[in-house]
């Protein structure tokens, strides 16, 4: 009988998957950046200056975020209600290795496109 492995455990045992898996999505790097360019962001904000993101999407991004400890979400009394998102000390100790990966992305991007063109997929054997 097979054991199936739930993705809890896989994240409990692999800190580097776990991690890296939200880190590796579309948009939290770049919900990321955004904030660190900012002392703190409201939402509309936020969205505006990333631009292509939909409401629906940043508001999951930033729970997930602030899920992680990574961005903090503070809700202000104020009529109309006011939330604004900033860094955490655990996301502002992410930018540092976030820029080394974002900075070799930029010095690589046109040989990674010249790869993706150049190759040529092994040939596709069909079942009989």
């Amino acid at each position: 009988m097979a054991v199936h492995k739930s993705k809890v455990d896989w994240a409990e045992r692999c800190p580097i998957r776990d991690v890296l898996e939200r880190m590796g999505d579309r948009w939290s790097m770049l919900v990321l950046f955004t904030l660190s360019e900012h002392q703190s962001l409201r939402f509309s904000v936020l969205k505006t200056t990333i631009g292509d993101i939909s409401q629906r999407m940043l508001s999951q991004t930033l729970r997930r975020l602030e899920q992680d400890g990574l961005v903090l979400r503070t809700a202000h009394a104020t009529v109309p209600p006011r939330v604004d998102y900033e860094l955490t000390t655990l996301g502002q100790s992410f930018l540092l290795p976030m820029r080394q990966l974002l900075h070799w992305a930029e010095q690589n991007h046109q040989q990674v496109r010249d790869a993706r063109a150049a190759y040529v997929p092994p040939p596709r054997h069909e079942a009989l």
